[in-house]
């Protein structure tokens, strides 16, 4: 089996005009559409780098060849290719886009930057959040130490209730209550993969999923949720209200190999096995150079972290 972990640092990526029209160039017309529409350059720039991605994945792990990769949207909007054996994720936020992918098993990754809440205090957003956390969860965020150290907690614990449910593919209107994360007392550090924290769902420990966790660097935390590829795992079928037939014993965990540690791609990697599928147009990095980098409120929020 096989795993890929990149990133992307979006953040500090200052394209110039004849990168970001070949990056363009190197992309579905309906997503190089779908980017153009952004508001702001850090949104369309993490969308670019993305798509740049997943076709960098398919191409170089997959053996097909960039001008032959299509990918489709799920009616959720969620990017796919059919008849594929890996499954893949992507996630982008703060200063990173990022891409987990792996053979035979189901993948959900979620990345988080540690960022002072823009439009309240630290216990106002915590009391605003108070539902998303269990009893225990609240406990571990709230015991952590300073407040940017309980904001670091918060967002390790968010980040990865979403990676689950991105890889279950639940999407809105799942109760986050039901998951519930215990952390190893192990802290995470820049230079190694924790992989000790566990899940319970419905207050039950589920022992056929694995949790990455890692930090891009000192404020960007990753989680990558790694669960059974088949459908029929407890959890997903829970969470489904699929009753287990007469006879079904619950699969053994497969073994796994130590985890995977992310890769950050500089934009030469990034495109170093694209190729130009449509031809260049001037007009899309006129529109780009007009946009705003981000909404004032958020620059203001990232400057004070």
């Amino acid at each position: 089996m096989g795993s890929v972990r990149w990133a992307f640092r979006c953040g500090s990526w200052t394209p110039g005009r004849s990168d970001w029209l070949f990056a363009a160039r190197c992309i579905q017309r309906e997503e190089k559409d779908r980017i153009g529409q952004f508001v702001f350059a850090k949104d369309a720039k993490s969308a670019m780098a993305g798509r740049l991605l997943l076709r960098r994945l398919v191409c170089e792990k997959m053996g097909i060849p960039w001008s032959e990769i299509r990918l489709e949207r799920s009616p959720r909007g969620k990017p796919y290719l059919s008849d594929l054996a890996w499954s893949f994720n992507l996630s982008h936020q703060g200063d990173y886009a990022v891409l987990a992918a792996e053979q035979g098993r189901q993948v959900g990754v979620d990345i988080m930057k540690t960022a002072m809440p823009g439009c309240s205090s630290v216990l106002e957003f915590f009391r605003i959040m108070t539902r998303q956390f269990t009893a225990h969860e609240w406990s571990a965020i709230q015991s952590a130490g300073s407040e940017h150290q309980q904001l670091a907690a918060f967002y390790r614990h968010w980040a990865l209730k979403e990676s689950f449910i991105k890889a279950i593919g639940t999407g809105l209107g799942f109760n986050l209550q039901r998951v519930e994360f215990h952390l190893p007392s192990e802290p995470l550090t820049q230079d190694r993969v924790l992989h000790q924290t566990k899940m319970h769902l419905d207050e039950e420990e589920e022992e056929d999923w694995v949790f990455e966790e890692s930090l891009l660097d000192a404020d960007h935390h990753v989680a990558v949720a790694l669960g059974p590829a088949d459908n029929t795992c407890p959890a997903v079928r829970r969470i489904n209200n699929i009753n287990f037939l007469p006879g079904y014993s619950q699969p053994r965990p497969p073994s796994l190999l130590p985890p995977t540690t992310f890769t950050v791609l500089s934009f030469r990697e990034l495109i170093d096995s694209a190729s130009p599928l449509t031809d260049e147009d001037p007009t899309y990095w006129d529109s780009f150079k007009m946009k705003a980098e981000a909404p004032q409120r958020q620059k203001d929020t990232h400057t004070s972290t």
